[in-house]
């Protein structure tokens, strides 16, 4: 039986951290404040004063800095973990994402890889103002040669960045900046998850949800609250958007019949019209109802605490969408 301890999402990750750079002396961490003061959420805190300055690097405030150093580290045999305070500040490096770091293999013939992290915090909820609270991820995973990962639990928060860290890919790992508080149970030691599959998160017959990162906690209290009314809810939880492992949501599909995504982008151009997009392609024989969205409103999130709560998806509204088909 696999020994676990119960720690938070914050320290799951500086666990992660902590252990690929014990392990493998190529892998270092760079961004902003990342030294002194252990990043933003403090998650790198204390690794200075032991990895040392040159694998606990601080950097400018300058994000495509950041990333393009990190991406010429990587085509040279190190293994960067670069940290973006936001995803929202993550659109000044996104050509060295794309056109650089996703597409070095391909262009050059497989000569290069490119084994670089960039970790970076998503979502609203934190009355933070609309620069600093989109979840844009699916943009991100537009582009082939980049893959995204997006967890919603400490376990799987070590087990995905554990192996994002070890991937010779490069690798977008998105936190949702509420998150960091929550604890669960986390294996103890190298506890690594295979990138590109999805998990089912609670078992059920009537209705399956599909969600990832932070609406996943939301999509499990809906379930809470439809069960208690004779509703049997299947919460599947994405985890990695690129890859996307559909196969679970199919094979939910089919014993339930019925569906409704949960995600916190707005309701245009993203993961959620995808995941119902290709549900009704593969699972149209099998369809009772329309595949059912639950997003944001299509708005900057206001910084009023009652009107970004308001803007945002929580239990209630996935609730309310699920006894829309059942």
């Amino acid at each position: 039986m696999t020994e676990t301890k119960r720690i938070s999402y914050r320290e799951a990750i500086s666990e992660a951290l902590w252990e690929e750079m014990e392990r493998d002396e190529n892998v270092f961490i760079m961004g902003e404040e990342v030294g002194v003061w252990g990043g933003t959420y403090a998650v790198t805190r204390g690794f200075y004063d032991h990895f040392g300055e040159k694998r606990v690097r601080d950097t400018p405030i300058a994000e495509m800095v950041i990333v393009g150093a990190a991406t010429g580290a990587a085509m040279n045999g190190l293994r960067p973990v670069a940290e973006i305070m936001t995803i929202n500040f993550a659109f000044l490096a996104l050509d060295a994402m794309i056109n650089s770091a996703g597409v070095a293999h391909y262009m050059f013939g497989g000569q290069f890889s490119v084994p670089m992290v960039v970790r970076t915090t998503t979502g609203g909820g934190r009355q933070l103002g609309a620069t600093h609270s989109r979840s844009p991820e699916p943009v991100f995973a537009h582009f082939p040669g980049l893959t995204v990962i997006a967890p919603s639990t400490p376990a799987d928060a070590k087990g995905l960045l554990k192996a994002a860290i070890r991937s010779n890919d490069p690798v977008l790992f998105v936190e949702h900046s509420t998150l960091y508080q929550n604890r669960d149970e986390v294996p103890v030691g190298d506890y690594v998850l295979p990138i590109g599959k999805s998990d089912v998160k609670r078992e059920g017959s009537d209705v399956t949800i599909v969600a990832y990162s932070k609406m996943v906690e939301y999509s499990l209290a809906a379930a809470d609250i439809l069960s208690k009314e004779g509703i049997s809810a299947e919460v599947i939880d994405l985890r990695t958007l690129r890859p996307l492992d559909l196969d679970p949501v199919y094979e939910s599909f089919k014993k339930t019949n019925r569906g409704v995504v949960v995600e916190e982008a707005t309701p245009y151009y993203n993961v959620s019209g995808e995941v119902a997009a290709r549900v009704q392609d593969v699972c149209f024989d099998w369809m009772d109802a329309p595949v059912k969205r639950v997003n944001a409103l299509d708005v900057p999130l206001p910084y009023s605490r009652e009107l970004e709560q308001m803007a945002l998806p929580n239990p209630e509204k996935i609730v309310e969408a699920v006894k829309e088909i059942v």
